[in-house]
């Protein structure tokens, strides 16, 4: 009978030994992707990171993190960056959302906001890329659990590629495109502590000011986002990204329009700009170091391949 528990012991052991091994992350030379779960409150849904390890990988390997749009097809915004990623020996990883467990309030917002209901005060105007919002109608909550946003998702990204590869960066960079730039102005507002170094924040459609006379998401006035927190948001080294023809005249991708949006201009140009520009005004009333960037790339609409390619060179050029 001993012998018997002995023996079942063992094989439990070794049952546990073959499932530990099997979630062990494995990032292979080339293109490919491993799984990861969610954060809190998504602990059960798995997330897909596509990512593209270099041929000349080492352990002096820089990362980026590239976010993407709505659309949430990490495998594209993955092969965006595969050129630069060989030229330069760079590690790139793209998170994929599902938008049934990540809808615009989860991912667009970060999680920031909850039980937000987009049947109500919302109209798709026809023929053209514009969604209007009646802010008197549409209704949802404010999720002041940080712990179930996004944001610390990305620094987790990050840790396991390094243990898997045991790189020596400390640090990563991000790209962020549309809905990706969107996620990533806010991430470096309301997550400076992350491990992330440059955060390239893309033709994003909307953002959230540091206005404290505006309610979240178009401000931070019902935040729990002190002045004194800002002081480290603009230590980030968070760069407004813009393409130039991203104007009015641009049709691709849907653009939110409401009344306390559209202060920030009516279209991504613009209000790329209105937000560098009020946020960079904030920090001087505040008296504090803005290391914040506005950078216009010439003949680039609404492309995240194209902003990808001038992001690469804007990173890693020299």
């Amino acid at each position: 009978m001993k012998i018997k528990i002995i023996g079942l012991i063992a094989l439990l052991l070794s049952s546990i030994s073959i499932a530990t091994a099997q979630t062990k992350t494995v990032i292979n030379e080339g293109s490919g992707s491993f799984t990861i779960n969610g954060g809190k409150g998504h602990e059960n849904i798995e997330l897909t990171v596509y990512y593209h390890k270099p041929k000349n990988f080492n352990k002096k390997t820089k990362v980026l993190l590239v976010i993407p749009g709505s659309g949430r097809n990490g495998d594209s915004y993955r092969d965006s960056w595969i050129k630069t990623s060989e030229k330069h020996n760079v590690l790139i990883l793209s998170p994929s959302y599902p938008e049934k467990h990540y809808p615009y309030d989860a991912y667009h917002l970060g999680g920031i906001i909850k039980d937000l209901d987009l049947t109500k005060g919302v109209i798709f105007k026809k023929n053209s890329n514009q969604v209007l919002l009646d802010e008197n109608v549409v209704e949802f909550k404010l999720n002041r659990n940080s712990n179930e946003w996004i944001y610390s998702d990305f620094d987790r990204i990050f840790m396991i590629a390094k243990k898997s590869l045991k790189l020596n960066a400390k640090k990563y960079d991000m790209f962020g495109h549309s809905a990706g730039g969107q996620i990533l102005h806010r991430f470096a507002i309301f997550y400076p502590q992350s491990k992330a170094d440059r955060i390239l924040a893309s033709n994003a459609g909307s953002y959230t000011t540091t206005d404290y006379n505006t309610n979240y998401p178009n401000g931070i006035k019902n935040t729990d986002t002190k002045k004194s927190n800002l002081r480290k948001s603009f230590k980030k080294k968070l760069t407004i990204f813009l393409g130039e023809l991203d104007n009015a005249d641009e049709k691709g991708g849907l653009i939110l329009r409401s009344k306390t949006v559209d202060i920030q201009g009516t279209h991504r140009l613009a209000r790329g700009t209105y937000f560098y520009r009020h946020s960079l005004q904030t920090a001087k009333e505040l008296n504090y170091k803005y290391n914040w960037k506005l950078k216009v790339i010439p003949g680039v609409g609404h492309s995240q391949r194209k902003m990808a390619k001038a992001a690469a060179k804007y990173l890693y050029k020299n």
